[in-house]
């Protein structure tokens, strides 16, 4: 369950949703709690993987050939 719960909260970072509503969704009591156990800030290349999953379940991307 805790590996579920820091994927969300990482997740809900990296689409810079607002920590309270994290909280909330993680169903923490405490933000300290979701910010310093809970998520991971992404580096550069997890955002364009994120972003291009995104893309993938909203429709507006196809499958692309990796660049080399």
């Amino acid at each position: 369950m805790h590996d579920t719960r820091r994927t969300c909260g990482s997740l809900l970072a990296a689409l810079d949703v607002h920590p309270r509503v994290a909280m909330q969704i993680l169903r923490h009591a405490q933000i300290s709690i979701t910010m310093e156990i809970y998520t991971e800030v992404p580096d550069k290349a997890t955002r364009a993987a994120l972003k291009r999953l995104s893309d993938l379940f909203s429709g507006d991307g196809k499958r692309r050939k990796k660049k080399s």
